[in-house]
């Protein structure tokens, strides 16, 4: 009686070859990638440094004027254009001067800006200059879409000179290899077992199941029941714990606020934008108003900001946003009235029978914001840092010590404290923040 002990399918063996050989065509790319221009030459100033011209365009002119686009003062791509360099250079170094002197065109640029001259910048040569214009002149970069483009990152196959058909050819020649010792090594097999009289195959003598020899073993039924029931009630507990529970909540809102741009690259305070958390109960969302009192000016990002998930040009798109809700013209650097409500949607939110004030904790206890939220500043979309359920609350007033030098709340009770605990460094519970009423009232 012949039994095989290995038959590969024909269907699979062609699969497997077909696949191995196809699969460095996915991973066949141009062996030249493509190359980004760096700045070019303007003709008006052929001699000039567009890229100390950016440095001094950043520190010097951004405030108040963009290369594409009308901020301030009037978008400067094409300047050398309207403008000759001499009088570009004369009017960027002493603006008010070049007025004084009755220059028509100087004086048509200051009525035309409310009789608002530029700033006056001495310590700008007029190579300097040069460089600005050089820089600015540089053409307009194509946008790349709202996602970064991940190809830079992707290796390509068949560098190196050497060529794909040649590789192709390699492959084939392998695998047909290991398919003929495949083939080889199961004709031997075969004749081995026939030689032998192998028997590959023993029925086994029927056993009783399992399921039936657990029901027979009263002990083992037991302590199965037991375990069971405590998983039961240890997950029911659990879950009916996390009721209510919303750590992690990770809504998307309606504009895409980045946190960690404005608080951590950029290091504004959170207290600027929720001011009502210093004297208020609630820290509040800030109004559109407090977002204008920058964006009147910046209208795009920097160049570099960007991840590997969001580019630039999809914050750009989201400032576009904010233009839209506020009514804001860019163009004519005014409003239109023409205003959208924005609705945010909330993500820390405590149940009504819950009291807590942000100015309690934020003036008097002097807590930061980082505490209770979390590391905002690496935020990209903000979410809830912490589960705010009561014991985590209850564990932070029996941890957290009050800070009594140089807070005016409690100087007069400091030393009443002091005696009545014999200490001279009380923690929030020691001074009733343990008691019902303080949160549920």
């Amino acid at each position: 009686m012949k039994k095989v002990l290995f038959r590969p399918s024909k269907l699979k063996i062609f699969l497997l070859l077909f696949s191995l050989l196809t699969l460095p065509q996915f991973y066949a790319q141009d062996n030249e990638p493509e190359v980004e221009d760096g700045p070019k030459t303007i003709e008006a100033v052929p001699d000039a440094d567009p890229v100390k011209g950016k440095e001094l365009f950043n520190s010097l002119c951004a405030a108040c004027h963009k290369p594409y686009r009308k901020a301030v003062g009037p978008a400067l791509h094409g300047i050398t254009e309207r403008r000759d360099l001499d009088w570009i250079q004369k009017w960027t170094i002493n603006s008010r001067e070049l007025i004084d002197s009755g220059d028509s065109q100087a004086v048509a640029i200051y009525e035309e800006y409310n009789r608002q001259a530029m700033p006056a910048f001495p310590q700008l040569s007029n190579e300097d200059v040069n460089d600005i214009v050089a820089y600015v002149e540089q053409p307009k970069p194509e946008p790349s879409g709202g996602k970064k483009d991940d190809s830079e990152d992707r290796e390509i196959a068949g560098g190196g000179g050497v060529s794909t058909d040649v590789i192709l050819g390699i492959l084939a020649f392998v695998f047909l290899m290991l398919l003929v010792i495949l083939f080889l090594v199961n004709k031997t097999l075969r004749r081995f077992a026939e030689a032998n009289n192998v028997e590959l195959y023993k029925k086994k003598e029927k056993s009783k199941p399992i399921w039936v020899a657990f029901a027979e073993n009263q002990f083992l039924v037991l302590v199965s029941v037991v375990v069971v029931l405590l998983m039961v009630a240890y997950g029911g507990y659990g879950y009916l714990m996390q009721v209510g529970v919303d750590q992690g909540y990770e809504p998307i809102q309606p504009i895409h606020y980045s946190h960690k741009i404005h608080a951590g690259e950029n290091e504004i305070e959170c207290k600027y934008c929720h001011s009502s958390a210093r004297k208020s109960k609630h820290s509040g969302i800030p109004s559109l108003n407090v977002c204008m009192n920058c964006h009147k000016q910046i209208n795009e990002v920097a160049e570099e900001t960007g991840n590997d998930e969001y580019s630039k040009e999809f914050y750009d798109n989201e400032i576009q946003k904010l233009y839209e809700a506020t009514g804001w013209d860019p163009d004519t650097q005014s409003y239109t009235g023409e205003t959208k409500p924005v609705k945010w949607v909330r993500i820390h939110n405590l149940p009504d029978y819950a009291y807590f004030n942000h100015a309690q904790h934020v003036t008097v206890g002097q807590i930061e914001c980082q505490t209770c939220h979390g590391p905002v500043e690496e935020m990209e979309i903000l979410y809830q840092y912490s589960p705010l359920t009561m014991g985590w609350c209850i564990n932070c007033h029996r941890e957290t010590e009050v800070k009594m030098a140089d807070n005016p709340y409690y100087e007069k009770i400091h030393e009443e404290l002091s005696k009545k605990y014999g200490v001279d460094k009380l923690t929030a519970a020691e001074m009733g923040g343990l008691e019902c009423g303080k949160c549920h009232y």
